[in-house]
């Protein structure tokens, strides 16, 4: 999957808000609406809460990949958030998460979906990548960051 056709320096969230997890996911779902990327805000939150209620998506090292699958997205559409507070995504080594990463897919598609997670989460495998994205001083450092 190519990474740079799936996110662009516009769809980072230099610091998110929300202090919990339904919190920063309806915040995240909001960003990408804004954008113009949702014909159905509504939908894609239930979709991106309904997932995250079956299992947590924090996946340790502080990083957490909220993502669910919806009608109302033609393409996979995704944003990238950080939080300096920290956020309990009950991940399996019990970290605070302090990196996001938001996917939406279409429903029928897997394979994209399946593919952006996979490689998001190999990349934030990288503890100097992670550090580098968390002491980034913006959006664009942000994303030189995850994706140099």
């Amino acid at each position: 999957m190519n990474l740079r056709k799936a996110l662009t320096v516009d769809d980072v969230i230099p610091e998110v808000s929300a202090v919990t997890v339904e919190g920063i996911i309806r915040e995240m779902v909001a960003f990408l609406d804004g954008r113009g990327k949702l014909r159905d805000a509504q939908a894609a939150l239930q979709s991106v809460l309904e997932r995250e209620k079956k299992m947590s998506t924090g996946v340790g090292h502080g990083v957490a990949i909220p993502h669910g699958k919806t009608d109302t997205v033609d393409e996979l559409v995704t944003c990238v958030g950080r939080s300096a507070q920290g956020v309990d995504f009950a991940g399996p080594d019990g970290e605070r998460v302090h990196i996001l990463v938001m996917t939406i897919s279409p429903a029928n598609r897997t394979g994209p979906h399946i593919q952006f997670i996979s490689e998001i989460a190999r990349l934030l495998k990288e503890g100097d990548r992670r550090r580098a994205y968390l002491a980034a001083e913006d959006a664009a450092g942000m994303y030189r960051a995850l994706l140099q």
